[in-house]
């Protein structure tokens, strides 16, 4: 890779992480208004991660969450937002790696992004069962699966638009 290439592969992944912070402080700001599901977010930084998925290699796009998490955490948070959103983000990456390896003719970014909304769900009430000291936190699952869909569809929406619409992602796909 080209020093200037190289530059501006930096350049992107820091934007993307500034990008992934702003939408996850922005969000904390914004209460949810599903009352049958407290604590259910939209996932607005997420976007990032997706449009991080289909455009960087395995590595940077761990270090894109990882930053953003940590550094959303720092920014916003306490210690007990770091482990729901860092088992989150570690359960749903996992699994929206794994299903977009199924290939864009199975699974579009939109099916991966509901994978992970679903699983990001999954990551914080395993926390939630570890701190509660119970398994039964886990009946909250049918409830928080619900809206993990519909907001998964809602980002994977959003980070499809943006990745077909914006120039610069193209410069780093991996098409």
């Amino acid at each position: 890779m080209q020093k200037s290439s190289h530059l501006r592969k930096l350049v992107f992944i820091a934007l993307l992480t500034a990008q992934g912070i702003v939408l996850g402080l922005l969000e904390q700001a914004i209460p949810f208004p599903f009352a049958f599901a407290p604590g259910a977010e939209l996932g607005l930084a997420n976007i990032v991660t997706l449009i991080s998925l289909y455009t960087l290699s395995f590595k940077e796009v761990v270090f894109v969450i990882a930053m953003k998490t940590l550094l959303t955490t720092v920014l916003g948070g306490t210690f007990s937002t770091f482990l729901y959103s860092g088992m989150g983000a570690l359960v749903s990456f996992i699994g929206m790696y794994l299903v977009k390896q199924l290939g864009e003719k199975r699974v579009s970014m939109i099916g991966v992004s509901a994978t992970g909304g679903i699983l990001h769900n999954v990551g914080q009430l395993m926390v939630a069962s570890w701190m509660a000291k119970s398994w039964t936190v886990l009946l909250y699952l049918p409830a928080m699966s619900i809206v993990g869909i519909f907001a998964g569809i809602a980002v994977g929406v959003a980070a499809n638009y943006a990745l077909a619409h914006i120039k610069v992602l193209q410069y780093f796909s991996k098409k």
